[in-house]
């Protein structure tokens, strides 16, 4: 029997349990963070002329959105779910105080990869996030998640339709769920065209490289969101107190 793709499997409707059960588990309670060895205060380091830091985008052999100085001695790495409610908590704690004190310098950069583990929701909001330049991927994921109760709501409310997306043909399936999900009218306002976000939508093979990254995560020993990983090393805290005390012992401050 031939073993089904991730994308397959991420075609299994997605809403046969609660989605309020699902997004309820991403996180965990924040724990101390492990105990980086501390460093000596670092130089800042010059952003290219007439930019910042936080706008030098790439994307990264990983699956994962970069910002900052791509040689920063101090590499920061998150997974997370664009439905997870505890991402959202890091998102609206630490998106400026992480920009403008910490990848702003030079010496620390920020690496998002996007883990689905809420299935078609969290690959067509992923897609879609990526549907224009790098450099909108971080403020986008962040939109997300300053929205995040108005867009699971209204996923909430099309659980049929979104079900019925998922049957369709793969070029037309995730398209059809983003207009279940009244994702088009969110994204446009947020500067991606409804034209655009089709296009993107229907690209069968960035949606299985999404689905790829996210097996592949899985198979790294990921298992929850939002995780975070620095120079290597898995912190234990999944809060922005936790998380900046570890960039500060590795030597931004």
């Amino acid at each position: 029997m031939t073993a089904r793709s991730p994308l397959r499997r991420l075609a299994v409707p997605l809403f046969a349990a609660s989605l309020a059960l699902a997004v309820g588990a991403c996180g965990s309670q924040d724990a101390e963070a492990t105990q980086i060895e501390s460093a000596a205060p670092l130089a800042t380091v010059p952003p290219p002329t007439g930019q910042t830091w936080a706008e030098v985008a790439a994307v990264t052999a990983e699956g994962g959105y970069l910002i900052g100085n791509p040689d920063a001695p101090i590499k920061l790495v998150e997974y997370a779910s664009l439905t997870c409610p505890a991402c959202a908590a890091f998102s609206q704690a630490a998106a400026q105080p992480l920009d403008e004190e910490y990848v702003n310098s030079g010496r620390v950069s920020f690496e998002l990869r996007s883990f689905l583990i809420h299935g078609p929701l969290d690959l067509a909001l992923t897609r879609l996030i990526e549907c224009g330049q790098p450099a909108a991927v971080h403020p986008l994921a962040n939109q997300v998640w300053a929205n995040l109760d108005q867009i699971l709501n209204q996923a909430q409310a099309a659980q049929p339709q979104l079900e019925a997306a998922l049957q369709q043909p793969p070029q037309q399936r995730f398209v059809a769920f983003a207009q279940a999900a009244g994702l088009y009218d969110f994204f446009a306002a947020r500067g991606i065209p409804e034209t655009q976000a089709r296009q993107c939508l229907a690209d069968t093979a960035a949606i299985e490289r999404l689905a790829n990254n996210s097996q592949q995560y899985g198979q790294d020993g990921v298992n929850s969101t939002p995780t975070f990983f620095l120079n290597g090393q898995q912190l234990d805290g999944n809060q922005w107190p936790a998380v900046e005390a570890a960039l500060q012992r590795a030597g931004a401050r």
